[in-house]
């Protein structure tokens, strides 16, 4: 078999086991969206350094396929990067590993290439339509003693923030998707800083009818979404270790790895606003969430 049938042969191999080719000049890259295992395959002997950019961003396993031996040079720059190295007569070995999937991400027969281990769904809406106010937990002689000051004249606003549940799908450390859970994540509609919440410390008050002053958020719920998406996927980074055996050395490298946007779902953002006591004087401002007891930042009321 000559070299240009063994390329069509492996390009078969990696199509029929879920990855999708996307032809470059030069040859092409195989990427498997299941598990992110991503290999580029290149016809002449380029630098590592060259051909990193072809992989894709969010790949975990990697793995650099040359039509002839590289030579050690470029071996060594790839060990550097994380990358697997080899060519089309010492692919045999390693071409099992890469066209089964790992363990814990099951093939699912009769599905299109590239669908994954199962699709997530948004999660359902915590807040119902109509007025949404936290209920404050703090009264004002405790939040007098936690501003410590007595002579600061105290007032409880309310302040914004756009809140919904998602699920998200962190990468597992053996490069394949790991277990999804369910979290709330809560925009400030003012500062936009992002959070965390617990579900059970946020609950929506029985009533309104004791008015207090309301901030209103200066950004919208489309221009929330991509804050809490950014938040979601740095707050479920991954350490991602990758192994390779030179001679009789083993070289462990680890990577942090986010997860995809596929691996992310977000509820419609619903705007919720939190009771703030805001004690100000003379001195300063102290502003305290009614809900934890932190002591937090917040622009001036207006």
């Amino acid at each position: 078999m000559g070299a240009g049938e063994g390329s069509v042969l492996l390009r078969q191999l990696f199509e029929a086991a879920g990855y999708r080719l996307t032809d470059r000049e030069g040859g092409w890259t195989a990427l498997r969206p299941r598990d992110r295992r991503c290999v580029v395959f290149s016809e002449e002997v380029r630098t590592p350094t060259d051909l990193e950019p072809a992989f894709a961003s969010d790949a975990i396993h990697r793995v650099l396929l040359y039509r002839e031996d590289p030579g050690p040079v470029a071996r060594s720059l790839a060990s550097e990067r994380g990358i697997e190295v080899f060519d089309t007569s010492t692919i045999g070995n390693a071409l099992g590993e890469l066209l089964l999937l790992p363990p814990g991400v099951p093939a699912a027969p009769g599905e299109p290439s590239g669908v994954g281990a199962g699709s997530l769904e948004p999660p359902p809406a915590i807040y119902p339509e109509g007025e949404r106010i936290v209920r404050g937990r703090l009264s004002r002689p405790e939040a007098e003693r936690i501003a410590a000051s007595p002579d600061l004249r105290g007032t409880l606003r309310l302040v914004p923030f756009f809140v919904a549940p998602y699920r998200v799908r962190s990468p597992s450390p053996h490069g394949g998707r790991g277990a999804s859970s369910e979290h709330i994540v809560a925009v400030h509609g003012l500062l936009r800083t992002v959070e965390g919440w617990e579900a059970s410390l946020y609950e929506l008050s029985d009533s309104t009818s004791e008015t207090h002053p309301r901030l209103e958020p200066t950004l919208s719920a489309e221009e929330a979404l991509p804050l809490a998406l950014d938040w979601i996927r740095r707050n479920h980074t991954a350490r991602v270790e990758h192994t390779e055996q030179h001679g009789g050395a083993v070289v462990v490298e680890t990577r942090r790895v986010m997860p995809s946007l596929d691996d992310v779902r977000v509820a419609p953002l619903t705007l919720v606003y939190v009771p703030f006591w805001y004690f100000e004087g003379e001195e300063g401002r102290v502003v305290i969430d009614a809900v934890t007891g932190r002591t937090r930042s917040a622009p001036s009321a207006r």
